[in-house]
């Protein structure tokens, strides 16, 4: 091999410089590379053409030829020009990555095929910047046996040499456009650290051409956004700021960015994300930051771009304070951010207020182990407080939930308490929120009335403006004036159902029932028209958290309620056990049952009784009743009185052991009793019938069942009469 095949460079001969481009109509085969064999002028040979974004596609037009004119190179190296292949489809893409290339992967898919000889680029940064896509793309030629070629030479990747010098290009390739990125961002940082890149800007601002930024002149636009500030102080979540907007028609203004309607301002409907994005960015505090949310790429996907990742406050690379005209003050913005990662419903939040029934949710905590107890609904309405530390943590259950509603009742009475004192002044400032609410809407309603008058003017005047024959155009601009006309009309029809719906003005009967309602607050508590997340909303205004204790083996609940400012008051309430065993009056229940059962009252006296006494179920799903108390006494024993042992005295049978000792069923027993033949009575509980009968009775029983036969009607007076009891 020649020194020039050991450089991997073809030279000219005698000259030892590297040869130079062919011309385009000169194929200078006796001059090639002894690199290339006839297996190689077979195959294909690919020009592989990329430049890195549009605007060099646009403007670096030489680039772009020279990368062009390698298909006459590859002719003079031996290739007919119908064997040449153009793969200019990555033109515009970034060569760090062969991720989004397709032109790329075409080629590597060509190479695979066997279908190529020779591939050729410009620079070897023109076919990769990254080691990983360079390397790849060598060790595929490698294995087919296809040859590389720049401006500089022809190398085979399965030379060593010609392997090593490919090897640092590539290094050099990489590390050049991390120089390259490294400059750029380092005059990007230096440009934000003095508060002076601006990208874009939000809604509700505008840059000047000399690179200031200001409010937003449009004072509709301006009095939105303030607005929304307003609306999520006082409602507390985006989700509530989202639906009051949508509610009442309101839209959020911005500047186009660009096409033919750039700098002027347009309404769109607003979205959760636009309020996210709204109440996050601190420009609206006055503050310039950079690096709020940078690249992660940890998180790209395949066929995707990396994605972005927000970082804490403290993490920005740069902060600016006051430096910008500002909507809210910065400690309110930090509040807007604290009262957003508390929407977000985890162990250290308690989430926003939700529709459910539950009113302590996300306020609620366990006693046992510290942690918030989790709400469920196991029947519509029917809320259950519970610890679910044994399920997450995979250990035995020391942690009991209870019924929601035991302690919301609790809880719910104590804030009315509170709430009492200020019930008068609750009632004014209630009327004044409601007069200022109206009075805002209106405002909104008399800005949108004004723009649509200013739109008919500016098409009345454009109309004006024109030539009258001029009927091209006068057309065009007379369809304008009559939509405009007819918007406006829309809107101020709009405007007239939205006053009489709700005056701009509270009238008397209004400002009645507002102070009626406020005065009363357990009615306005439990109106209809007061949702639960109202309830919530007003709970958390004055309750911090409530602490829980709960005991397997008791139905008592300690309630301890953690008010802001520091205030902790206790309370004690009855839950809803599954068991007897595990009431604490449960020895007292039954030692009552038990002396009502021995005065003879029956099950359904028994249930009265109870319920008058003040006991009541395990569930506490209602009052005592008879078959409830008749499992009771069936626990005990106490179910049928003949297992009592003092239920009969001396000379007494029951009716089933009277009959098998006379031989008589107990229906003829019970009908000697009724015709008075027997004496005997009822137990007062369950009504058995008990007889009396001595020896002598005995004796005329057994005589009157001789008698006693079919067909027989009357019988001797002695043997239906029976013997006189005796008094007790």
């Amino acid at each position: 091999m020649s020194n020039a095949d050991d450089t991997g460079m073809d030279q000219a001969p005698g000259s030892g410089q590297p040869f130079p481009e062919a011309e385009p109509t000169a194929r200078r085969t006796p001059f090639r590379s002894a690199k290339i064999h006839e297996r190689h002028v077979e195959r294909l040979a690919i020009v592989y053409v990329r430049q890195s974004s549009p605007q060099q596609v646009l403007e670096h037009r030489e680039s772009r030829e020279r990368q062009y004119a390698l298909a006459d190179y590859a002719a003079g190296l031996g290739w007919p020009h119908e064997r040449v292949l153009l793969i200019d489809e990555d033109q515009g893409h970034s060569g760090k990555s062969a991720a989004d290339r397709a032109g790329f992967h075409r080629l590597l898919a060509e190479v695979t095929m066997d279908h190529v000889g020779l591939v050729l680029g410009l620079e070897m940064s023109r076919l990769a910047r990254s080691n990983k896509d360079w390397h790849h793309l060598l060790e595929v030629c490698a294995v087919f046996g296809t040859l590389l070629a720049d401006q500089d030479g022809v190398y085979d990747p399965r030379d060593s040499n010609d392997r090593l010098l490919l090897g640092l290009k590539g290094t050099m390739s990489e590390f050049e456009l991390v120089t390259m990125r490294n400059r750029l961002e380092r005059g990007k940082l230096n440009k934000a650290e003095r508060g002076e890149l601006f990208l874009a800007v939000p809604a509700g601002y505008v840059k000047l051409p000399g690179g200031e930024v200001v409010q937003d002149p449009d004072e509709q636009v301006r009095a939105v956004l303030a607005l929304v500030f307003d609306k999520f102080d006082e409602l507390g979540s985006i989700y509530a700021v989202f639906h009051y907007l949508i509610r009442n028609g309101i839209r959020l203004g911005g500047r186009v960015r660009g096409g033919p309607q750039r700098g002027q301002v347009e309404w769109r409907r607003p979205s959760l994300p636009t309020l996210w994005q709204l109440l996050r960015h601190p420009i609206y505090a006055g503050a310039y930051a950079f690096g709020r949310r940078p690249l992660d790429p940890k998180r790209r996907g395949p066929g995707c771009k990396a994605a972005k990742r927000w970082l804490p406050l403290e993490e920005w690379k740069v902060l600016k304070r006051d430096v910008l005209p500002a909507y809210i003050n910065w400690e309110r913005y930090l509040a807007n951010l604290r009262r957003l990662g508390q929407n977000r419903l985890g162990p250290e939040s308690v989430g926003t207020a939700r529709r459910g029934t539950a009113l302590l949710s996300g306020l609620i905590v366990c006693g046992t182990c510290g942690l918030r107890l989790q709400t469920s609904y196991r029947h519509v309405g029917n809320a259950f407080y519970g610890c679910t530390r044994h399920l997450t943590r995979g250990t035995e259950q020391t942690c009991y939930g209870v019924k929601a509603s035991v302690v919301d009742d609790v809880v719910g009475a104590q804030v009315l308490r509170a709430l009492e004192p200020a019930a008068l002044e609750l009632s004014l400032q209630a009327t004044q929120d409601i007069q200022k609410e109206r009075e805002r809407l209106a405002q909104h309603w008399q800005q949108q009335l004004q723009r649509a008058q200013y739109e008919v003017e500016r098409t009345r005047r454009q109309y004006d403006a024109v030539e009258p024959e001029n009927r091209l155009v006068a057309r065009t601009l007379e369809q304008r004036w009559e939509e405009s006309l007819r918007q406006q009309q829309q809107l101020q029809e709009d405007h007239d159902r939205f006053v009489r719906e709700q005056p701009p003005a509270l009238t008397a009967a209004e400002r009645a029932r507002v102070l009626s309602l406020a005065a009363d607050l357990p009615a306005l508590w439990q109106a209809p028209g007061t949702t639960p997340a109202d309830r919530k909303e007003v709970v958390r205004c004055l309750v911090e958290r409530v602490v829980v204790q709960v005991r397997p083996d008791s139905n008592h609940v300690g309630v301890t309620i953690h008010w802001h400012g520091g205030l902790t008051t206790e309370h004690q309430v009855v839950r809803p056990v599954r068991r007897y065993e595990q009431m604490d009056d449960f020895a007292a229940l039954m030692s009552r049952l038990e002396e009502l059962r021995a005065a003879g009252h029956s099950a359904a006296a028994i249930a009265e009784k109870l319920n008058e006494e003040g006991f009541s179920p395990p569930k506490r799903c209602g009052p005592f009743f008879a078959e409830l108390v008749r499992q009771l006494l069936s626990r005990r024993g106490l179910a049928n009185e003949k297992t009592y042992a003092d239920q009969l005295t001396p000379q007494e049978w029951w009716l089933a052991d009277l009959g098998r000792a006379l031989g008589v069923t107990v229906s003829k027993l019970r009908d000697w009793m009724l015709r008075g033949w027997l004496h005997g009575r009822q137990t007062p509980a369950q009504g058995l019938w008990i007889a009396w009968a001595d020896r002598d009775e005995l004796k005329r029983l057994r005589k009157l069942k001789a008698r006693s036969t079919r067909g027989v009607v009357s019988y001797p007076e002695g043997l239906t009469t029976p013997k006189k009891r005796p008094q007790k």
